[in-house]
């Protein structure tokens, strides 16, 4: 018997180190980690010894003989990835930490999402490092908390490490504070010894075509914030009128906004979804959600679990025409001589097993259309109408590249959703890069710019850093590079001591109106919320105002 990972990997990767014989991969030391979808156990080399099981975030391990029928086509896919990955045995050996001065280390952490907290769980294991994690929202974790599908809880169980952290004598909580109003980057250098900003990618990236910015066309982005009811989105004017919505983009979030608008709304209320947003869907008219892809499916940059995934959605039907399957020249000869990379093969293989499956009368609908790029939103102040355009492939030295054709066709909508990325934004007194959309860096390093000269004592981590790329996995390897930058600065004596003690930071910020949410503080929020929906039978019922988090957190104190 194997152990098999399954949907709800998140490339934590706190497996790959508890593994006695090393057949989890790809590992943070393997080039292939910075591009995977998910990790995969080696059926051949596993020895059944379940340490991974209870390393694992977000219950993604079982044993083969465990697994439901939904998980089955994950035995396939685990050892899929071993056909073309050859690795080696051996437990991957702990790093071991410097010796550090004989002093005590401040470091100010701006952000709350993943990145942040895996940095502050590499600083905080040593008791002479003290972090303060700042967050403008009342709520810490996130895009975990306000990205996160809410039918993906299991997702969501990466929260119980970020716990861990907050829990220790040496961190402490600064939600509900904005740095720039309540405190000034110029206050936190002269308090901390290093101040490491973890602000993620705040907005979306846009089509650049006419009618952009009608009503009815929105950011998947946006839409994403107020189904998870983040409090600047609560108000978010969603008309889900139209019985088709088209989808631009096909990465994850892409699948989790279609999968969202066609789920039975009875099934949702099961989660932790906004309740506005519930209430919303349970009368919208939507039965057919459109999937738009630029390239081709062999391109596509959805994962292959949350592309199996759709298939289970209770009462959907998943429609790809055989026509759009269209591959490269130099993807179709190397699927045929197998020596194809083992995803791009399986993402294939799905999506072939899509067009076979039959359709059923008064089903709703999630449609791909792959090789497709809109070019105008019709309407006359509102959407009413997408043009597209029909892509094919073109001869790029070697790359896979489209182009238009002469062949378009228009689709009705009253809702366009555009899920193209997210992209980061100038951070007030550190340089950025306008056309990446990140702060220039070196490992971590704020720099000056692109190359440029280290501004010491200043660092990022997160998709501020690299880009709006990668998941949970690559953010845990991201913050943990950045957290090692600021423990060899000091070490190595490139940072330079507070010139102000960090003991008037709290009534700093209450001075200037912040009411603080603490660890206390959030720990009642979290109660108050889990409290108010277990009596619904849910795991949440999230609060959507700063003033309703406000009222819990203070209530919890008293």
């Amino acid at each position: 018997m194997a152990h098999v990972i399954t949907r709800p990997c998140c490339n934590d990767a706190s497996c790959v180190s508890v593994c006695p014989v090393n057949c989890i991969h790809p590992t943070p030391d393997e080039p292939e980690f910075l591009t995977a979808e998910a990790l995969y156990i080696d059926p051949e080399t596993c020895i059944d010894c379940g340490a991974c099981i209870d390393e694992c975030p977000v219950e993604a391990i079982l044993p083969d003989d465990q697994l439901t029928e939904r998980d089955e086509p994950y035995l396939q896919i685990n050892a899929d990835y071993y056909k073309d990955h050859d690795v080696e045995g051996g437990l991957v050996p702990p790093r071991k930490s410097p010796q550090l001065p004989d002093k005590e280390l401040h470091v100010a952490i701006i952000g709350a999402g993943p990145a942040a907290f895996y940095a502050a769980e590499e600083l905080v294991r040593k008791q002479s490092i003290k972090v303060d994690m700042f967050d403008r929202l009342p709520t810490p974790y996130g895009l975990v908390r306000a990205g996160v599908a809410p039918d993906h809880a299991a997702t969501k169980g990466v929260e119980k490490t970020f716990a861990s952290v907050a829990a220790k004598k040496n961190f402490d909580y600064y939600l509900n504070v904005e740095v720039g109003k309540h405190i000034s980057h110029d206050e936190l250098v002269a308090r901390y010894h290093a101040v490491i900003y973890a602000v993620g990618a705040a907005t979306d990236k846009r089509l650049g075509i006419e009618g952009e910015d009608l009503r009815n066309s929105v950011a998947a982005t946006q839409f994403v914030a107020w189904y998870n009811g983040h409090p600047d989105f609560a108000d978010l004017d969603v008309d889900l009128s139209s019985e088709r919505a088209v989808v631009v983009g096909n990465g994850n979030v892409a699948l989790d906004v279609a999968r969202i608008l066609v789920t039975d709304p009875d099934e949702l209320a099961k989660t932790d979804i906004a309740d506005h947003a519930l209430a919303n869907l349970r009368e919208s008219n939507i039965k057919e959600v459109v999937l738009l892809g630029r390239r081709g499916v062999a391109q596509a940059a959805y994962t292959n679990s949350e592309f199996l995934a759709l298939g289970d959605v209770e009462g959907v039907d998943v429609v790809i025409d055989p026509e759009d399957l269209a591959l490269d020249p130099a993807t179709e000869a190397a699927l045929a001589d197998d020596t194809l990379d083992s995803t791009i093969a399986t993402k294939i293989r799905l999506a072939r097993e899509f067009t076979e499956r039959p359709q059923t009368p008064g089903n709703k609908r999630i449609v791909f259309r792959f090789l497709t790029s809109p070019v105008e939103i019709a309407g006359d102040g509102e959407a009413t109408a997408l043009t597209c355009v029909r892509n094919a492939y073109t001869d790029a030295s070697g790359r896979v590249a489209v182009m238009p054709t002469d062949e378009r066709f228009d689709l009705e909508t009253g809702l366009v959703l555009r899920a193209i990325g997210y992209r980061g934004v100038p951070v007030t007194d550190l340089p950025f890069d306008e056309g990446r959309g990140v702060v220039p860096n070196a490992g971590g390093r704020v720099q000056v710019a692109a190359d440029g000269e280290v501004m010491p004592g200043l660092y990022v981590t997160g998709w501020i850093k690299r880009g709006a790329t990668g998941g949970i996995g690559m953010n845990r390897l991201c913050g943990q590079e950045t957290a090692r930058a600021v423990i060899d600065d000091f070490v190595a004596g490139a940072i330079a001591d507070p010139s102000t003690p960090r003991d008037d930071v709290a009534a700093l910020v209450a001075d200037r109106g912040a009411n603080r949410i603490d660890l206390a503080g959030w720990k009642a929020i979290d109660a108050a919320e889990k409290s108010a929906g277990k009596a619904a039978g849910r795991a949440r019922a999230k609060f959507v105002s700063i003033s309703e988090f406000e009222a819990a957190a203070t209530a919890g104190a008293q």
